[in-house]
């Protein structure tokens, strides 16, 4: 098996590891990220935010979850997403004045109420907005803090969608962006389709020593070698299939070394991580407003148990704070091996799908 362990720079930030957890709407909060670090992840991202949102929203106890970064989580990175450009540098000094350290620009969030409002993907059609928020963002945060982009491939698939990918992408990396990150969807694709990671092999062919990350159907680890190892970019970014799979990270470290993958997380261990995460999410918003939260992460965590569907109907069920330590009670009292969750849309060029052909 060959080994793909490599380090991933990101300006001055050097980490041991070139597979990271990617920003995710409404779930990687800090209780997200930082079990995602404990068990693998060498960076991190939070949620997507509103840059108006960061400005206006006052700092109280009932917000301080947005901003929250916990001691052992550094590095993590905070994205920004807004329209107009000069809205941007003042969300990126808070951001960082909270202590993220890393600023993430999003050119890439495909939802039609966003592109709507002329915000995350929309900026693909027009250039020139792009690199004027890209400047702003640079010239605000200090030097020694990186300052990176999220992007799709274009648009579409249309020869001037094309055009305006590069002439952004070149033009961030101008203006001193540290790394770009390309999901290989385009836009209008939202998350339909397979990822097209040839695009992601000619782009880094181009980029030549300028950083890039890729993303798009990464659900397990294999699929993480595979991109890598397919596309030549220097690091990948684990979204959705990082949700209630922090383990993700470490069974990608073991293929990356030349060893077998690990067996999925045994139950007793899947209770203690899941058992974590409830505590953290709990002392970070309150017994009462964790709960819709963490129920949408136990509906991912439950595709582990042998009994999903069971398992997964009675975390849902639960409607006051002590009810999840009933769940836990029930099935994960006896320790047993835990499965592997079904890739449903695995990508076509990933060893997985080639396994299932």
């Amino acid at each position: 098996m060959t080994h793909v362990h490599r380090e991933l720079q990101i300006g001055p930030l050097r980490l041991d590891f070139p597979v990271v957890q990617a920003a995710l709407s409404g779930y990687s909060d800090m209780p997200m990220r930082l079990i995602a670090r404990r068990l693998g992840a060498p960076y991190t991202l939070c949620e997507v935010m509103l840059d108006r949102f960061i400005m206006e929203v006052k700092q109280r106890r009932k917000n301080r979850h947005f901003f929250h970064v916990a001691d052992e989580e550094h590095p993590t990175g905070g994205q920004l997403m807004g329209a107009n450009p000069e809205d941007f540098a003042p969300a990126a000094l808070r951001l960082v004045e909270n202590g993220f350290d890393v600023i993430d620009i999003n050119f890439g969030c495909p939802v039609k109420k966003v592109l709507g409002r002329c915000r995350g993907g929309y900026h693909l059609s027009q250039p020139a907005v792009a690199l004027e928020i890209v400047q702003r963002v640079r010239d605000a945060v200090p030097p020694h803090l990186p300052v990176t982009v999220k992007m799709r491939r274009g648009i579409d698939d249309s020869a001037e969608s094309r055009d305006k990918f590069f002439e952004i992408f070149d033009g961030a990396f101008a203006r001193g962006v540290a790394a770009i990150t390309v999901h290989c969807r385009t836009v209008t694709q939202r998350y339909d389709g397979p990822s097209r990671w040839e695009f992601l092999r000619e782009l880094k062919q181009y980029a030549g020593d300028r950083v890039v990350l890729g993303s798009g159907d990464l659900f397990d680890a294999q699929s993480c070698i595979d991109m890598l190892q397919f596309t030549g970019v220097d690091g990948v970014t684990v979204a959705r299939g990082a949700i209630g799979n922090p383990w993700i990270f470490a069974q990608v470290r073991a293929l990356a070394a030349g060893r077998p993958l690990p067996s999925p997380p045994r139950l007793h261990e899947q209770r203690e991580v899941i058992r974590e995460h409830y505590r953290l999410a709990e002392e970070l918003y309150g017994p009462h407003r964790c709960l819709p939260d963490m129920r949408k992460f136990a509906i991912k965590y439950s595709q582990l148990h042998p009994q999903h569907k069971q398992v997964r109907d009675d975390f849902c069920s639960v409607k006051q704070p002590g009810g999840w330590k009933d769940v836990l009670e029930t099935w994960y009292a006896h320790d047993a091996p835990g499965v592997y969750p079904d890739i449903e849309e695995p990508n076509p060029q990933s060893s997985h799908a080639m396994q299932m052909a």
